[in-house]
């Protein structure tokens, strides 16, 4: 077996001095998932159905939110079909898209779930590879899509992110935290964990959003085998650029995420009772469609008040950990326990061993740069044919307002 370029601990050591996005090289040279083609897993998955968001190649200066999508489920050999051009009558719920005007998007799947019979399958997937013991697949999300699928800028609530590259390329378009009042940030629509920016980052509307134009792009094009880290916090936006890509990702949960929570929560209550109030303004589709359905303001205070006493929990504010009897646990998006946290008694390199194996995502110096990491090493397997956070404070809890803009609005 070839050596990686760095051991698990040192790995570790490097994302938790990381305040800038980077890609390493190298480090996933032997891991299974690597043959995770589309047509690999449409072997594996056979007949079972997935669902795939739907939109519509445009040159408009407006993101396309998941609101504002179709969706279809189909079987991955039906979704094959259809990309790669194969008869009507084998590309199932595919077969009246024109290829040229849509694109589509099996986005946020969980492994856990696409194979809950097939856990053998999660040990394609070696996170611990980067420092995290025992973590594999289970805890990972799929990504697969035609060119032009993309997911609208947003930053994540919790957690720092590792993406794996597997078939196709993906363009990353990354800001850092202190960009965020460039990208016009909101919470419409609504999705815990995410707040998405009103900006179409690739094609922007300057005139409608101009303190965009300072906004720092950190551009990279990730390729097969490519491991991009995202640190917390960072805006990105993400675009595939093959007729077919495949990529697996995780989010590692940290300490601060456990004061992140209780601001997610305080925000599910105000957003929900604000936008379930009948109004003319409320007539917006402002629940993202990975929400499922719209939680009551009781169900959300004991959201907010298990947050809150979990949160002092860990602070040492109470005498028990535990969360009060009538506060009912809510599964957590993107973040999960039973995973290493980030935590004190870590000493950061003096500085990060950049080179061959590690690239840093530099600011483009242009509109339009796309800087890319160096090629693959030699002592790399060849490319597979053919991809939704820097320690930055949370938005005060009071100025989530700030955040919560109707998407009517003209501000």
């Amino acid at each position: 077996m070839t050596a990686k370029p760095f051991t698990p601990e040192k790995a570790r050591e490097i994302l938790e001095s990381l305040q800038q996005p980077v890609v390493f090289l190298g480090m996933a040279t032997d891991w299974l998932a690597l043959d995770w083609s589309v047509e690999h897993l449409s072997e594996i998955l056979e007949q079972k159905p997935v669902r795939f968001r739907i939109g519509k190649t445009q040159e408009e200066k407006t993101p396309v939110f998941e609101t504002e999508c179709s969706y279809r489920e189909a079987t991955l050999g039906e979704f094959l079909s259809w990309a790669t051009g194969q008869s009507e009558a084998s590309a199932g719920p595919f077969r009246d898209l024109p290829l040229s005007d849509c694109w589509a998007y099996a986005d946020y799947k969980y492994l856990a779930v696409l194979f809950e019979d097939r856990p053998a399958v999660f040990e394609g997937v070696a996170w611990s590879d980067f420092g995290y013991p025992g973590r594999n697949g289970r805890e990972s999300t799929l990504w697969l899509g035609t060119a032009g699928a993309n997911t609208p800028c947003h930053l994540d609530s919790y957690g720092c992110n590792l993406v794996l590259q597997v078939q196709g390329r993906k363009r990353w378009h990354l800001f850092p935290p202190d960009d965020t009042r460039c990208l016009y940030p909101t919470r419409i629509p609504y999705e815990e964990s995410s707040v998405f920016s009103r900006v179409d980052v690739v094609r922007p509307d300057l005139q409608r959003f101009p303190d965009f134009s300072a906004a720092r792009a950190h551009v990279v094009t990730l390729e097969p085998g490519q491991v991009l880290f995202v640190p917390r916090h960072w805006w990105h936006y993400v675009e595939s650029l093959d007729p077919l890509t495949v990529s697996v990702n995780s989010w590692m949960e940290m300490e601060v995420d456990d004061e992140a929570r209780v601001g997610e929560a305080l925000t599910r209550t105000v957003v929900c009772a604000l936008k379930t109030t009948p109004s003319a303004d409320n007539a917006d589709e402002w629940l993202n469609p990975t929400e499922g359905e719209v939680t009551s303001h009781d169900q959300n205070l004991q959201f907010l008040s298990l947050a809150v006493w979990a949160c002092a929990g860990k602070q040492g504010g109470v005498a028990s950990h535990k969360a009060p009897p009538t506060a009912a646990a809510r599964p957590r998006k993107r973040g999960a326990d039973r995973l290493p946290k980030n935590g004190p008694g870590r000493d950061p390199p003096a500085s990060a061993p950049f080179g061959a194996h590690l690239v840093p995502v530099p600011p483009s110096t242009e509109r339009g740069h796309r800087p890319k990491p160096r090629p693959l090493p030699q002592t790399a397997p060849p490319s597979r044919p053919g991809e939704g956070r820097d320690p930055h404070p949370s938005p005060p809890m009071t100025c989530w307002s700030a955040w919560f803009i109707p998407r009517s609005s003209p501000w």
